[in-house]
């Protein structure tokens, strides 16, 4: 169910801005579900980025910045980044957009196992989960890419996350990638009785 403020505000992209000005991460919060995300410019969205401080809200930003047309501009951009959120952003891009369904060029997505591979060991800790998310995210809902991913996914082995308090495990890409397989196989078997 949507919550109720959601079906009072909808999209109001003037106070998504205003919302954001305020530096609270509430605030902040509510600004990445109402920002219209064709309004969002490549000036804001840069701001923006350089001031998300923290995992949830890169995760919401995310979401938001993945249906901008925007979008793989900021994949390639901010993947490159050597700040924690940042980085987390391009990659949190990447999956959200698979998860909705929404097409990323497949160089992008080679580029991105490539680099996943290459640097997940070595880069900032919430950046690190952001790039297993996005290798689970694109082994998950691209078919042709599955083999890849779970490969990719063995070779770099177990990624460890410090989750601090908020008591979260880390997820293992080899184990979540084969599970959403089966989950596929059982939503098609589905499908195809109700058909």
């Amino acid at each position: 169910d949507e919550p109720e403020w959601s079906r009072k505000i909808k999209v109001d992209h003037a106070l998504a801005r205003q919302l954001w000005a305020t530096g609270n991460h509430d605030a902040r919060m509510l600004a990445t579900m109402v920002a219209d995300p064709h309004a969002l410019t490549a000036s804001e969205l840069d701001q923006w980025v350089r001031q998300v401080d923290n995992y949830i809200l890169a995760d919401s930003f995310s979401a938001l910045v993945a249906r901008s047309p925007q979008a793989t501009s900021r994949i390639d951009r901010w993947t490159r980044s050597k700040r924690e959120f940042e980085r987390r952003c391009g990659f949190g891009i990447i999956a959200c957009a698979l998860k909705d369904g929404i097409t990323i060029f497949p160089a992008l997505l080679d580029a991105a196992i490539n680099q996943i591979e290459r640097e997940i060991h070595s880069s900032a800790n919430r950046a690190r989960e952001g790039m297993n998310h996005a290798l689970i995210a694109i082994g998950s809902y691209r078919e042709d890419l599955f083999d890849r991913a779970l490969n990719t996914a063995t070779r770099i082995g177990k990624v460890e996350v410090d989750q601090g308090e908020s008591g979260c495990k880390d997820v293992d890409a080899v184990d979540a990638i084969q599970k959403s397989r089966t989950r596929g196989k059982k939503t098609t078997r589905k499908s195809r009785k109700s058909s």
